[in-house]
């Protein structure tokens, strides 16, 4: 067996929510379309160079939407810039002023982020998604915990589910009854418990496609796991069209952690998926060194493969079975290498790394011209 198929393991099906679809630029969002991985930039968006080159790192992640913020006129005027440079669509941020919205919809912004409820009067909010027609505009319903309106939190006494999802259908009406429909919604918290519990009661509620995310979850370590858990436990019920790990870290981690969260699910695949053991003192070489090289460099592979990295070999030879690659720690600096779940070949201490990335590379690249049945990695050895 090489690379697992969760499609043949009916223990594994996730039965998914049913909802209609929309458009955020090319790429859909809810039905049976693929769940979509965003992120947010951080830079300012009024420096469209800073912008772009950070977008641009997001690309090479894999990232499928990017929000940037736009809180200003000089934010709004750098949008058009963005919008051409970038290779996916563009979400403009909104809040509070209504004329930034009629300013990023022009610009080219393929959704727009707001809340309808805090931009102003009916008239503004008519305002915003007439501009959001004539542009061809999806809009983000983005409810949050830390931003209830006050006669939510005096009805509720303090942010709860059900204040959460009030907030939400109080907003889904107020663009339905513009007649407007390509609305996607999200309901975010930073207490796991509240955001997963709200985001269950509004998918029962509604059939728009629902994006998910933890807000405000941490750090790299910490917010990854609040996400996993919160965002996890949601995808595994069958909930969210699209999502954002909101992290205080670079945003193309965010991007790259939400592809592993897919991937672990077996949502989406992207990229090499390595399993890899702790370690412990059987290793026949520093595992752990090992896999941060290997994870670094192999993040330009976007082709669905998998490594196992074993230090030895007590599941070593079980993991390599199930993997495209293997590669298990042995005796005296030599270590066993594994294609297609069989032993193949022996490879040196001072050779491993390097062998091993090629044989990634070469394998990739073989599915992509759909040869990989033919990948042969000693054939360079006997030209």
């Amino acid at each position: 067996m090489t690379a697992d198929n969760p499609s043949l393991r009916p223990w594994r099906d996730i039965d998914r929510r049913k909802c209609r679809q929309i458009m955020v630029g090319d790429v859909p969002v809810g039905g049976d379309a693929p769940i979509s991985v965003q992120t947010m930039t951080n830079t300012l968006t009024s420096d469209a160079k800073a912008t772009i080159d950070q977008i641009r790192r997001c690309e090479e992640a894999g990232v499928d939407i990017i929000r940037v913020s736009c809180p200003d006129v000089e934010s709004t005027a750098a949008m058009k810039q963005i919008v051409r440079a970038a290779q996916v669509p563009i979400v403009a941020d909104i809040h509070f002023h209504y004329k930034r919205a009629l300013e990023a919809a022009d610009a080219g912004a393929a959704c727009l982020r707001i809340n309808p409820g805090n931009i102003g009067d009916a008239s503004r909010v008519k305002e915003v998604v007439d501009a959001a027609k004539s542009n061809g505009c999806a809009i983000r319903i983005g409810v949050n915990a830390g931003s209830l309106e006050k006669d939510l939190l005096e009805k509720y006494g303090e942010p709860c589910p059900e204040a959460l999802v009030e907030s939400a259908l109080d907003h889904i009406k107020l663009l339905q009854d513009h007649d407007f429909h390509e609305f996607k919604v999200a309901v975010k918290a930073s207490d796991v418990f509240l955001a997963v519990s709200a985001y269950m009661q509004l998918a029962d509620a509604v059939d728009c496609p629902l994006h998910l995310g933890i807000t405000e979850a941490g750090g790299l370590i910490g917010g990854t796991v609040k996400s996993a858990i919160g965002i996890g436990n949601l995808l595994w019920a069958g909930i969210g069209d699209t999502i954002r790990v909101s992290l205080s870290a670079e945003p193309e981690e965010e991007v790259r952690v939400g592809y592993e969260m897919l991937k672990s699910l077996g949502i989406r695949t992207r990229g090499v998926k390595i399993i890899s053991c702790p370690s412990c003192a059987r290793q026949g070489f520093d595992v752990i060194r090992t896999v941060q090289a290997l994870e670094e460099r192999l993040q330009h592979i976007n082709t669905p493969l998998s490594l196992s990295v074993l230090g030895c070999v007590v599941n070593g030879p079980g993991e390599a079975r199930e993997t495209d690659i293997g590669l298990t720690g042995g005796g005296k600096g030599k270590h066993m290498v594994y294609l297609s779940g069989l032993t193949d070949h022996v490879v040196e201490d001072e050779d491993m790394l390097d062998h091993i990335v090629k044989l990634v590379e070469d394998k990739a690249a073989a599915i992509e011209a759909g040869d990989a049945v033919a990948f042969d990695p000693h054939a360079e050895a006997a030209e």
